[in-house]
């Protein structure tokens, strides 16, 4: 899945956990909905295994959706956008980085915002209290090289082109239009780290009302996968969805945390997916065999030293 073509580096991107997640999804669904889609990456790794034709990616950030529009629909005229930004920077690359962050907080352009998510540091969408876009230029590099950039828009509009819908609506208004036939992965601001709102948001989400709205897809028998809360080390993030949803539990080992590994500490990153019912329904997934080649898979990963993907259930 690493492989797969992302124009984005995205802080958050669920692109490393796609095939972990993908495993869970039917080999087949009319629709696939990502309510917080970020860069998309569970529809393009969807698209790319046939599971689906259609696709509905929503996010509350505006730009965000606006630019994926075009990455999808109009992949020339984004790829030569960018080329022409990207050329400007000439010597002074930090200064016109500032520049082009002052353009986009005027005029939400998503041809300005693909350039500042290539250069910002750690590709992290940071934005103040009044909604404008603050994050820094990484002064080690000077962005996705032109031709690179190109390839990888171009790839993901062979996959998603014409098959999408793009919407910028809270994720309620979304989650009331889902159909039996759907599948719905669900990857909200990640709680625990940012308070009441997220910086990629405007604003969070609240947890009770998130629950409300989990229970409605459960009693619409709506197949969904949610990543939500999370650890790090010994350090939890967030609090779990409660035992009434009857969703099963899976914590996906991600790997060890680079900041952590910089502290001379060895601390590994677990995220969790819980799975709904419908969906395990519909999947007749053998639980308790996944369950052992999951840990058997951790054991050999901590014997060797090695810390790549491995899973888990804990309910």
């Amino acid at each position: 899945m690493t492989s797969l073509p992302h124009p984005i580096q995205y802080q958050g991107s669920k692109r490393n956990l796609a095939s972990d997640i993908l495993r869970f999804i039917p080999n087949t669904v009319e629709r696939l909905l990502e309510p917080f889609s970020g860069t998309a990456a569970i529809s393009i790794a969807a698209s790319s295994k046939g599971i689906s034709q259609k696709f509905w990616i929503n996010d509350l950030n505006k730009s965000l959706v606006d630019l994926l529009e075009l990455i999808v629909e109009k992949p020339d005229e984004i790829a030569d956008a960018y080329a022409d930004i990207w050329n400007e920077q000439q010597n002074n690359s930090v200064e016109h980085f500032y520049q082009v962050r002052e353009r986009f907080n005027k005029t939400k352009n998503p041809k300005l915002f693909l350039y500042l998510l290539a250069r910002c540091v750690k590709g992290a969408v940071r934005y103040n209290s009044e909604g404008f876009f603050n994050q820094s230029p990484d002064k080690r590099r000077k962005g996705t090289q032109p031709e690179k950039m190109r390839k990888n828009i171009k790839g993901v509009s062979r996959l998603l082109k014409g098959k999408c819908i793009f919407t910028h609506l809270d994720y309620k208004d979304v989650l009331a239009e889902v159909k039996n036939s759907d599948f719905v992965y669900i990857d909200p601001p990640y709680q625990g780290v940012c308070g009441n709102r997220d910086s990629r948001y405007y604003c969070g989400i609240n947890f009770d009302d998130f629950v409300i709205a989990l229970k409605e897809l459960n009693d619409k028998e709506i197949m969904f996968a949610v990543s939500y809360d999370g650890k790090l080390g010994n350090k939890t993030f967030g609090n779990e969805l409660p035992e009434e949803l009857k969703l099963k539990k899976l914590e996906i080992e991600v790997g060890r945390s680079s900041q952590s590994t910089l502290l001379g500490r060895q601390e590994i990153t677990v995220e969790s997916l819980y799975l709904s019912p419908s969906l395990l329904r519909v999947r007749n997934l053998d639980l308790e065999s996944y369950i052992s080649k999951a840990h058997k898979q951790i054991t050999l990963l901590k014997q060797h030293g090695q810390f790549s993907t491995a899973a888990s259930f804990t309910r």
